[in-house]
């Protein structure tokens, strides 16, 4: 459909990279991808070769660079206006636009203490002091989107839009760590997991072989 290329990390740790990665997949973008594996002695010069911040993701489209996984998908939207990829309702818009931005700020207790780690399972573990307070943050804006604005599908506004690639990366963590939820974010973690884009980055980011110690327990 376009010339688009995603610069990303690894696909078993890196979070950021899957926000984009799965929207762009979910609405049927084509796109070749450039892995960089991370925190190697090369890691930072090759990413330079592509991203301003130093930083993946980021998106080549023609001789436009887009760095950022919101400014990414952010741009996608205005490049591809008719793959509606924010709910059409604007109040509705309005929510997916604030709790998008929630995510990418927030959560810190969250991200420091379960890393995004594919091939894991750890039942129990970094429960930190925090985090549960980000878990249920996050279970109460699933809860309220899926309450008032979910009848259209299993999606947060029904129909897949960026707000749930925004949250796709905390869906593995929940799975990762095996997170007590309730019984709207549980089926909401199914749904999301169900989603043909995201296990084909699961498989891809279990087969991968490098090992980051600062993702590992």
């Amino acid at each position: 459909m376009a010339d688009l290329t995603l610069v990303i990390g690894n696909k078993n740790y890196s979070s950021w990279s899957l926000r984009p990665w799965l929207a762009m997949k979910q609405f049927g973008l084509n796109l070749e991808e450039i892995r960089i594996p991370l925190y190697t002695p090369e890691s930072a010069s090759k990413i330079r070769q592509y991203s301003p911040s130093g930083k993946v993701p980021v998106l080549l489209h023609g001789t436009q660079t887009v760095w950022d996984s919101l400014a990414i998908c952010e741009y996608l939207a205005e490049e591809f206006p008719n793959l509606n990829w924010w709910p059409e309702d604007k109040a509705a818009r309005a929510i997916a636009h604030s709790i998008s931005a929630e995510m990418h700020s927030g959560f810190q207790n969250l991200r420091n203490n379960m890393p995004m780690n594919c091939r894991a399972k750890l039942p129990g573990k970094g429960m930190a002091i925090g985090v549960q307070k980000d878990i249920d943050r996050i279970t109460t804006i699933w809860r309220e989107c899926r309450q008032k604005f979910g009848s259209g599908g299993n999606m947060l506004f029904g129909k897949f839009t960026i707000a749930d690639a925004m949250f796709a990366p905390v869906v593995l963590r929940f799975t990762i760590y095996n997170v007590q939820l309730d019984a709207v974010a549980k089926d909401y973690v199914e749904a999301i997991l169900a989603l043909p884009a995201l296990q084909e980055w699961i498989k891809a980011g279990e087969a991968e072989q490098e090992i980051i110690s600062a993702f590992e327990f």
